[in-house]
């Protein structure tokens, strides 16, 4: 659905060009939350807001999404293994942020193509 498209691809490639910013230390974002644990929340609502935004799904796609979405959150914890368990700063914060939104970005390409 996503993980062999080209924009995912470069989603990858933008994690990686910005992984200075996860080993660079600073005070911890007002949550006080782990980079893993903001990641695995931050792309859950985003993953969650599709599909309550696309209801036409059927379980078969939502299965699909979800597989994928395992697969996403596998290839991230690969990237980031060795700061997962620090404090998120509030930089690392919004970058985690922009990351979970173009992840339901690409779902949301994914899926107008599946309804079109």
């Amino acid at each position: 659905m996503v993980i062999d498209k080209p924009g995912y691809e470069h989603l990858i490639q933008f994690l990686t060009e910005h992984l200075a910013l996860f080993t660079a230390t600073g005070p911890a974002a007002r949550e006080g939350k782990t980079i893993g644990v903001l990641l695995e929340e931050k792309i859950a609502e985003q993953i969650i807001t599709l599909c309550r935004q696309h209801d036409e799904l059927e379980m078969n796609h939502r299965s699909l999404i979800i597989r994928e979405v395992d697969g996403i959150m596998y290839d991230f914890q690969e990237v980031l293994s060795s700061v997962l368990d620090k404090p998120a700063t509030e930089h690392q914060l919004e970058l985690i942020t922009e990351i979970s939104l173009l992840i339901k970005n690409l779902f949301d390409t994914a899926i107008a193509a599946l309804f079109d």
